[in-house]
């Protein structure tokens, strides 16, 4: 076989592309979907929020896609993009960001293994309780051992994790899609006795944290850009994958409507399929989703695991994180920015014990600590547009670009409005301290800590941070 014949076999098709844009955005948020929907909303609510989700996140979708093709070059992750457009600082705020929320994601992962465990053992809770965390913590770190010898997500692993998450998913839709009660679902259509316009605004807010947890990884969509037969199937394949996603997180949220009542939805444990199911087809349907969860979410966790770590390992080569971030084991395991990664997870898991609601509480700081990363890409695609920066030899794309780019910008602004001051707070506790990260690097390089500007958004951070302590211990926040 020749190189060209070696190349063009690696090549895919558009549907086996789509597929790929589709494995790598189903992942566990969507078993949680009908309680945390139920608790904010009604049916009209919850169609609305998915239809703001689902045009806000395809732009973001677009726009990593655009750049990664008109700045090919910064390929050392989202903060690249932030460094690029806003600075080193901002770059860092980034990269910390994106990797404190992937850090934060996992630790839901191991609340929903263990509150999944706890219909059968109650001890577990849901997924809160000590002897919950307890567990969780002895797994994080059996899981830590097993990838700092060097263990990788196979493609059989792959296989074995996207058949155990749609199958169970699928089989959901189309049991209450049959199923349905059509008295159950109109009586869901309002989300309380307030039918009034503001009232309805403050149900889908309420929403967005959700829906931007459920599509964490969008941005992955734009990496399978290498692997097209041809260059169009990209954004097909981005537009399909996509759209079949949503079409999946808005059917299970909405037919969960025409199963039980909003106010049972919103008292299902979680993950809420289960009871969901449960109620329609007995107890074997709990055990079902249950089982196909479990394996979904432990796959999941080794996958993005491994992307935690590669995010603190990257920018420490890139200079933006201290050199310690770039110790590899005798294995080629980045081991130092591993263990970082193991370390959050466990105390994230640790403060579950002090929230009333663990899970919700960890989707809702992992969406929020993700906002930053994602507003400062959408700025950067923003200000290639404007300036007319590599557009030069397409100047017929810029306009549609700088649209697209228009509405990311303004989705993300709108998010991080949506997702309240208690949860912006609580991410600059997080974001804050990761600075001593920046110091370091800084001085490895005999560099000046801050400039002028650097050192007026590090003050802000702290302020912040401070906040957030002070909203904890005065009981204003409550996680």
């Amino acid at each position: 076989m020749t190189v060209t014949q070696a190349k063009k076999s690696q090549q895919l098709p558009l549907m086996t592309l789509t597929a790929m844009v589709v494995g790598s955005m189903v992942g566990a948020g969507v078993f949680s979907l009908p309680r945390n929907f139920a608790q904010a909303t009604g049916v009209l609510g919850a169609a609305i929020a998915w239809a703001v989700a689902g045009v806000g996140m395809l732009m973001l979708a677009f726009v990593f896609q655009t750049l990664a093709v008109r700045k090919p070059e910064l390929d050392a992750g989202v903060y690249a993009y932030a460094k690029a457009g806003f600075g080193e600082f901002p770059g860092f705020f980034s990269a910390f960001g994106y990797w404190a929320s992937a850090c934060v994601g996992n630790t839901s992962y191991w609340v929903l293994i263990k509150s999944t465990l706890g219909t059968v053992i109650p001890g577990l809770g849901e997924g809160d309780t000590l002897i919950a965390v307890g567990v969780s913590i002895v797994c994080v770190w059996a899981f830590h051992y097993l990838i700092s010898r060097g263990v990788k997500e196979a493609a059989a692993i792959n296989r074995i994790v996207t058949i155990a998450k749609l199958l169970p998913i699928l089989t959901f839709v189309v049991i209450l899609a049959v199923t349905l009660r059509s008295g159950v679902f109109s009586a869901n259509v309002w989300g309380g006795s307030d039918p009034s316009g503001g009232a309805l605004f403050e149900q889908v807010r309420s929403t967005m944290l959700v829906t931007v947890f459920v599509f964490l990884g969008v941005e992955g969509a734009s990496v399978y850009s290498r692997y097209a037969r041809k260059r169009t199937d990209v954004g097909r394949a981005t537009v399909l994958g996509f759209l079949s996603v949503l079409a999946l997180f808005a059917s299970v949220t909405l037919l969960s409507y025409g199963a039980l009542p909003q106010e049972d939805l919103a008292g299902l444990r979680q993950p809420s399929m289960m009871g969901v199911l449960e109620s329609v087809v007995g107890a074997w349907g709990s055990a079902f989703i249950g089982i196909g969860l479990i394996i979904s979410v432990l796959g999941a966790y080794l996958a993005w695991t491994l992307m935690a770590a590669e995010v603190l390992f990257v920018a420490a080569k890139d200079d933006d994180m201290p050199r310690f971030l770039k110790r590899e084991n005798r294995h080629g395991v980045p081991i130092a920015a591993l263990v970082m990664t193991s370390t959050l997870v466990s105390v994230v898991l640790v403060v579950t014990l002090f929230s009333d609601d663990a899970f919700t509480f960890t989707l809702k700081l992992c969406s929020s600590l993700s906002l930053i990363p994602y507003a400062l890409a959408a700025g950067y695609a923003l200000r290639l547009g404007v300036r007319g920066e590599t557009y030069d030899d397409d100047p017929g794309g810029r306009r549609k670009e700088v649209a697209v780019a228009d509405v990311a910008v303004v989705y993300t602004l709108f998010l991080i409005f949506a997702a309240g001051i208690e949860f912006l707070l609580l991410s600059f506790i997080i974001y804050a301290p990761g600075t001593v990260l920046f110091v370091m690097a800084r001085r490895e390089r005999g560099r000046r800590v801050f400039s002028t500007g650097e050192l007026a958004l590090f003050v802000l951070a702290v302020v912040l941070a401070v906040l957030g302590v002070v909203g904890l211990v005065t009981g204003l926040i409550v996680i």
